[in-house]
């Protein structure tokens, strides 16, 4: 897998400084304890510039989850908004992964952070695809051994570092034995989501999706495909989803920022479909993919535009 690309600067505390002074300490409490947020955001070059998409539902979840783990962040969503802009415009980015996360800093190593400063930082560099599906092709999966948390123990709706630990272990184990990726099932067997992706399922014109009952992060990927099925006119349906569906569904896709709308070609090396994207796969990711790219009004409000001043003359 391809290292992260070095880009010129990051926004670390307050101020943007070079690549490779952005640094925290060795015994920042985070490190030790995963006890950090972060949030994952994609830009797309358009016809007016870089837009970065639904940067407001991110930032959102971002200072959610930082409450959630009773994280004050010292700046505002509109001091983010404006740094992720501003990264956005000094280092030129285009189609480009970008990156908050706030960690309890170095102070303390009790289970407690009670003191510890809260560094937050955010990053971006130019990224493609995450998963290696080529425009044709899905990935292929397998329903991992390793089961998703329970949602008493770790919160899913935080976007927290510790609990990736979990997808982590799930991905090792799937592509040491030559998968790409991997499904997780909760501990009572129903299918939660992939190690970094939401899951969806097409069965009979139905596109299928489960919600916070299965200890899924709810993605804002996710809620925009919902949107944009609904909006072309495809039945839509939350409901449990079992592991025995997955090889008998017509359709497999996954969702997320970085994974974007991720065709599935085989579960455990059973076939889905002909192996190829079905048609209502096809179907939204084509309008998720010009929506991004700016190319439908419609859904302007999920795009902020890096390099357009609006209202007073305030960049947005």
């Amino acid at each position: 897998m391809a290292a992260i690309p070095k880009t010129d600067t990051i926004w670390f505390n307050g101020s943007f400084v070079p690549w490779d002074e952005a640094r925290v300490h060795v015994l920042a409490h985070t490190l030790h304890y995963g006890t950090g947020v972060f949030e994952g955001i994609r830009s797309y070059l358009t016809d007016r510039g870089t837009a970065v998409f639904r940067l407001d539902a991110h930032l959102e979840r971002f200072f959610r989850s930082a409450a959630i783990y009773d994280m004050p962040l010292p700046y505002s969503r509109e001091q983010l908004t404006e740094a992720t802009l501003e990264l956005v415009r000094r280092n030129g980015l285009e189609n480009a992964y970008i990156r908050p996360v706030a960690i309890f800093d170095a102070h303390t190593l009790q289970l407690l952070p009670e003191g510890a400063p809260i560094t937050v930082a955010i990053a971006g560099w130019p990224m493609g695809a995450y998963l290696p599906a080529e425009s044709n092709r899905g990935v292929r999966v397998t329903v991992s051994p390793i089961r998703r948390f329970n949602a008493s123990a770790i919160p899913p709706a935080a976007k927290s570092c510790g609990q990736y630990v979990n997808s982590v272990r799930a991905t090792q184990d799937a592509v040491r034995r030559g998968f790409h990726e991997a499904v997780l099932l909760t501990d009572t067997g129903v299918v939660s989501e992939g190690a970094g992706e939401n899951l969806f399922v097409v069965k009979n014109g139905v596109v299928i999706t489960n919600d916070a009952d299965a200890a899924i992060l709810m993605g804002i990927t996710r809620e925009s495909i919902l949107q944009i099925a609904h909006d072309l006119g495809i039945p839509t349906k939350i409901r449990t989803i079992r592991p025995e569906e997955l090889p008998q569904a017509d359709e497999l896709f996954f969702t997320g920022t970085a994974v974007e709308v991720t065709p599935i070609e085989e579960v455990d090396g059973t076939v889905i479909g002909d192996g190829r994207p079905g048609p209502i796969t096809t179907r939204i990711r084509t309008r998720f993919f010009e929506i991004v790219r700016g190319l439908h009004a419609d859904y302007s409000h999920w795009l902020v535009f890096a390099g357009e001043k609006v209202g007073s003359g305030v960049w947005a």
